[in-house]
């Protein structure tokens, strides 16, 4: 591996590792519930936007349909909790295997789609999920789920008298993201996504299978947005198709990643000049090197 990128790989995470910890004093400085509901919603579009960079930036498959996942977290975290009894920490986690599964499942499909025509796929599927949603009775249609709230909790994840719990959630789920981003863009499969964005004939031609990279971005994005998807709904404490599978949220996933930068730009300073064919012969030059 190259030791100026190594280095720099290092000076991120400890970077990343400081300003998590400023951020978590931050409640001994703001007091005021309003600015506290601010800083939790902006840590959550913050690791909802990372999780989306997964499969969109990384693996250049370009999703408005994520909001489709944040809603089946929400609803398989709220449905176990309120018809079965299940802690929402275990929903959560089945939220997100379900996300996951999902994901899958419908990029078996839509991934023979390129372009604007994946896009499009994937904002028809997020709404017909939303329409379906909307007229199933058991999960409670177009009303939607109350959560009964039985006092403060950090068992079932329930805070009526302060926000400071949701808010460290909302610091580690958020660090978390920015930490799996990090790992997986050094890792084999973050080489492989970005040969596959740049040019997929190109490095299906060294070896990746692409359909497989793809399949696997996805599970990662799908699943971590869902973990988000259950966050909201406890911090909510109700949930109806609206408030967690509108298109809104599509776009306000979409929109940071776009805006701050898809994917990460200094990877992409280091392997720019040459072919797309070249770039990816560099690429797995270093994957070699690293795993071979």
């Amino acid at each position: 591996m190259d030791k100026a990128f190594a280095a720099r790989r290092r000076r991120d995470l400890i970077i990343a590792a400081v300003l998590a910890g400023l951020a978590a004093l931050a409640p001994l400085f703001i007091k005021d519930v309003y600015v506290q509901n601010i800083l939790i919603l902006t840590l959550m579009y913050a690791a909802l936007s990372q999780s989306w960079n997964i499969l969109s930036g990384y693996c250049g498959q370009i999703s408005l349909g994520h909001a489709l996942y944040f809603g089946i977290g929400a609803y398989t975290t709220e449905l176990l909790f309120t018809k079965f009894g299940v802690l929402p920490w275990f929903g959560m986690l089945a939220g997100g295997a379900v996300a996951a599964a999902i994901a899958m499942g419908l990029g078996y499909p839509f991934f023979r789609l390129r372009g604007h025509y994946f896009v499009i796929a994937t904002i028809v599927i997020a709404e017909i999920g939303l329409l379906l949603f909307h007229n199933w009775e058991w999960a409670g249609a177009a009303m939607g789920i109350t959560i009964p709230i039985r006092g403060d909790s950090w068992l079932k994840f329930q805070f009526m008298r302060s926000k400071l719990p949701y808010f460290y959630f909302a610091l580690v789920l958020c660090s978390l993201a920015w930490f799996v981003t990090w790992w997986l863009e050094d890792s084999k499969w973050g080489f492989w996504w970005r040969a596959v964005k740049d040019n997929p004939e190109a490095a299906e031609s060294l070896g990746v299978v692409v359909f497989n990279s793809k399949m696997g971005a996805a599970a990662v994005s799908a699943f971590l947005v869902a973990i988000g998807g259950a966050f909201y709904a406890q911090f909510l404490a109700y949930i109806d198709p609206e408030s967690v599978m509108g298109f809104q949220f599509s776009l306000l996933m979409a929109l940071p990643a776009v805006l701050g930068g898809i994917a990460m730009v200094r990877i992409r300073r280091r392997l720019r000049s040459g072919t797309a064919g070249e770039d990816v012969a560099r690429r797995f030059a270093g994957v070699a090197e690293d795993y071979g």
